[in-house]
């Protein structure tokens, strides 16, 4: 099948399976080969790339909110999905069209056959990429706020020169393609950052070094935010509805501001997107008002990352959905249900190979859950077994195991149930839920 042959939504997923190769993106020869033979889309876009070890979807997420409540059409490119390939790339907050998606895929598959034969097949993630970027340059929004994937420096996103470059955030994860120390994994982020960009950061200590030298040696102005930093935040509340600080810009001071995502590291992560909103006004000149600013704080979604939804549709009361993959993002959902007033929580939990899950549950012990262990359909993924013995072993204590995350879920009790651990887990969990998924 030729790219200029019509595509269905599933064909269109198919072709990149069968096309794009599985593994890491790990250089960008291929992906700027890719723009080159579609015709460069990626010069006209101009916006943000915001990396960062946790927190990026939730700084896209709360930038694109606000961007939008001041009347500009925002492109995003969420990573990974959690129930369709649709959502990899959305317009004003929302996914493509089936037809859409199977279309923005059909532009890029003679360019990928061309790639493929001179230098190898891409990956299924530089693929995406490319498809992605041709359909937000195809729908020529104002700002593209694109997320990177993982690291910054050879991720296929870098290929994009976006104008602002955020990183949210240097910790430990995927040190075997990063580096083991903050420092390097900081070196790798920091790639992100080229000349004649404006850029804003919440890292600090180890991690934050080799922004800062990055930006002096390129001559980029650097907002930093965080405590004791220009941008800054005190929490005053924490609900199911959200929580609620007190913020201050260089600019402005924003008293009882109300963020719509649920957790206190929310914080954290509102103060880089202010950081980051004064680095596109600037960079692009745009208009940002404080009533667009607190409407659109507060009406910032971000699905499966401390989402709760109704699981009437499962037979279940109130459902908490949170990845929580890492050590860091697993402290952040422990304090979060803390603060939420939950005691001993069920946590449905699956995890995927090659993720430091001793760390992860260790750092979920002390809100003393109930967990019922579980994994998803990927060869990738840990047994329940495993996950119950790992769990054993530090805690003492024993953990019912599910083949199956529906299986998991009818034997789950409490209000809410939470479902952490993996974003596979969590988009198949979702999509229960919601009753959507690849049926396009």
């Amino acid at each position: 099948m030729s790219g200029a042959d019509a595509l269905s939504y599933r064909g269109a997923v198919a072709a990149l399976t069968q096309r794009g190769r599985f593994g890491i993106s790990m250089g960008l020869d291929r992906v700027e080969r890719l723009m080159a033979e579609v015709g460069h889309p990626e010069r006209d876009l101009r916006g943000a790339l915001v990396g960062g070890t946790n927190g990026k979807g939730s700084v896209v997420a709360m930038t694109r909110s606000v961007l939008v409540t001041a009347g500009l059409r925002v492109g995003t490119m969420p990573k990974p999905h959690l129930v369709s390939y649709r959502e990899r790339v959305a317009i004003d907050g929302d996914p493509i069209s089936a037809d859409a998606f199977a279309a923005a895929v059909a532009r890029v598959l003679p360019a990928i056959d061309r790639v493929t034969a001179n230098v190898g097949p891409p990956t299924e993630f530089e693929a995406l990429t490319a498809a992605a970027i041709t359909e937000l340059g195809r729908q020529r929004v104002d700002l593209a706020i694109v997320e990177v994937g993982m690291g910054g420096r050879l991720d296929a996103t870098n290929v994009l020169d976006l104008g602002v470059a955020a990183i949210t955030n240097v910790q430990r994860d995927h040190e075997a393609y990063l580096g083991n120390t903050l420092t390097a994994i900081g070196g790798e982020k920091a790639a992100i950052i080229k000349p004649g960009n404006l850029a804003a950061t919440g890292a600090s200590g180890r991690g934050l070094r080799p922004i800062r030298n990055r930006c002096e040696r390129l001559g980029v102005p650097l907002r930093r935010a965080g405590s004791r930093q220009p941008y800054r935040a005190t929490l005053r509340d924490s609900d199911w509805d959200g929580i609620v600080l007190d913020a201050r810009t260089p600019s402005r001071d924003l008293a009882d501001l109300r963020i719509g995502l649920l957790g206190a590291h929310q914080a954290d992560n509102a103060v880089v997107a202010l950081a980051l909103l004064e680095a596109l006004a600037e960079r692009h000149r745009i208009v940002v008002d404080e009533p667009s600013i607190r409407r659109g704080l507060a009406a910032a979604r971000w699905p499966g990352r401390l989402e709760l939804l109704d699981g009437a549709r499962i037979g279940l009361g109130r459902v908490l959905l949170d990845g929580a993959h890492n050590p860091a993002g697993a402290a952040a959902l422990a304090r979060a249900l803390d603060d939420l007033g939950l005691r001993r929580p069920t946590i449905v939990f699956g995890a995927m190979r090659g993720k430091k899950v001793h760390a992860v549950l260790r750092a979920l012990a002390p809100i003393r859950p109930r967990f019922v262990f579980t994994r998803v359909d990927d060869p990738g993924a840990h047994q329940p077994a495993e996950l119950a013995r790992v769990w054993r072993k530090f805690a003492g204590s024993d953990a019912e195991t599910a083949p199956t995350a529906a299986e998991a879920l009818r034997r789950a009790a409490g209000d809410p149930v939470v479902v952490a651990g993996s974003l596979y887990l969590v988009g198949a969990v979702r999509g229960m839920i919601t009753g959507t998924g690849e049926e396009e």
